[in-house]
């Protein structure tokens, strides 16, 4: 009996010291599932197609989700404003329970439909997004706090998240206070200042443009310059090449570095996101300041940065042995079944009062023969999940996901893994796209993986 019981308790243990090694094995990694763009306009949690489930199946197995929540959640109490950041986005509240369902912790809030409805709309949105439980950043009543840093707590880690655009109606930008009036609501901004590079046989013939045009401002100084000009609004300068420079607006770029500086002591893991549509001559290489702000948040201190807002997929750069990614193109893409449009999206394509919300549509897509309903590739992105072990960066998984290019209209626009056959294009697409920063993405089993040197 005493051999019986000793055999196993000795079985219990050897048990308990495989669990025990499991469970250590598991506390050493930490993953994010990270996506783009979240135009979410119709429920996630209805459905059940394999290729869906399983997809969302690996977003709720990182420890941390993120997705930028491109969309306001409002009951229409709020006005829209004169101009929107291209549609006017909003949602049922309850779309954030679909966000949740899905698996998703983080959001950011900052990007260019932050203001459609003005800032009863933003608060609104950022009301429903705390109210369901989405950790949010991006957004706020003041400058100040549009840029701090969001935390999230998870078993592993505590992980912030400071979310910024470069990309917005200048309406939606936050402003800060002297005290003496209140501050702006609004999003945290990153301004950036472009020069226009161009052959000198282009720039004369400007000079020509502007004195023909506008006699009273050639100043003497255009009439002898043989470098630089303005011309209405941009700054040209004489080069061998025609290319367009940008520069990040130093002042935003010193405050989100000081947020960054300050959250990596309070979190163990700092995203950073940023809502960026410009680009350099194809939407899919990002624009030089893009490249330059993103180095400089890891240089500050962040674990990984997520660009989002073009709407395609850019490269993947690892920098100082931490991730970027340029764009994460669209995780949703729903903005065909919004409920209303203001008159403005209708008095621009010549609708009258009695026109609907299709005609709307079709008008602007020409019935679907022009515009998103035709680009394939904003129907094509990838979940990245980048996996750390104790604290060091190892592998990034890239999972392919489709939104249903050439489907109807209520179909397209909700993703699911695609089968091999896009997956590799998907992934073929991205390592082309990545090897300009030198990174490696191979297609395996698959996926794309990118494995990490250390």
């Amino acid at each position: 009996m005493k051999k019986l019981t000793l055999f196993f308790l000795t079985l219990l243990l050897g048990f308990s010291s495989i669990y025990k090694s499991n469970a250590q094995a598991n506390d050493d990694i930490f993953s994010m599932a990270l996506t783009g763009d979240a135009i979410i306009t119709r429920k996630l949690s209805v459905y059940n197609e394999p290729p869906f489930l399983e997809m969302i199946k690996i977003i709720r197995s990182a420890d941390v989700a993120f997705t930028n929540f491109e969309m306001l959640l409002h009951d229409y109490e709020p006005y829209p404003m004169h101009k929107s950041g291209g549609t006017y986005m909003r949602a049922e509240p309850s779309m954030a329970k679909e966000l949740i369902w899905a698996g998703f912790d983080i959001v950011s809030t900052a990007n260019n439909h932050t203001g459609d409805y003005g800032s009863e709309g933003m608060r609104l949105t950022l009301k429903y997004l705390n109210d369901y439980g989405l950790v949010n950043a991006g957004a706020g009543e003041s400058l100040e706090e549009a840029r701090e840093a969001k935390f999230i707590e998870t078993s592993k880690a505590r992980v912030a998240l400071i979310s910024c655009a470069s990309t917005f109606p200048d309406h939606s930008r936050a402003g800060t206070s002297r005290g003496d009036t209140n501050a702006r609501p609004g999003l945290s901004p990153l301004r950036f200042e472009s020069e226009f590079i161009i052959t000198k046989n282009h720039f004369e013939n400007i000079k020509k443009l502007k004195k023909a045009i506008d006699p009273f401002k050639f100043s003497k100084e255009d009439k002898n310059s043989l470098t630089k000009i303005n011309f209405s609004g941009r700054n040209y300068k004489v080069g061998s090449v025609n290319e367009v420079i940008t520069k990040t607006n130093k002042k935003d770029l010193k405050e989100i570095e000081r947020v960054v500086k300050s959250s990596i002591y309070m979190a163990d893991y700092t995203i950073v996101t940023i809502h960026a549509h410009e680009s350099n001559q194809k939407k899919s290489v990002p624009a030089k300041f893009l490249i330059e702000f993103s180095r400089k948040m890891i240089d500050a201190g962040a674990d990984v940065v997520v660009g989002h807002g073009p709407h395609v997929l850019r490269g993947v750069e690892i920098y100082k042995g931490k991730p970027i990614f340029y764009s994460l193109a669209n995780f949703m893409f729903q903005n065909e079944t919004l409920l209303r449009v203001p008159e403005e999206n209708y008095a621009k394509y010549n609708l009258g009062s009695e026109a609907q919300i299709n005609d709307w549509n079709s008008k602007r897509y020409a019935n679907d023969t022009r515009g998103f309903p035709t680009e394939r590739e904003i129907w094509e992105s990838v979940i990245a999940v980048p996996k750390w072990n104790k604290g060091n960066l190892f592998k990034i998984e890239l999972y392919p996901i489709t939104l249903g290019f050439g489907k109807k209209r209520t179909i397209r626009g909700r993703p699911m893994l695609a089968n091999k056959v896009l997956s590799k294009k998907i992934i073929d697409d991205l390592a082309e796209r990545s090897k300009p920063f030198g990174t490696k993405v191979e297609f395996k089993d698959g996926i794309g993986v990118i494995n990490i040197v250390n």
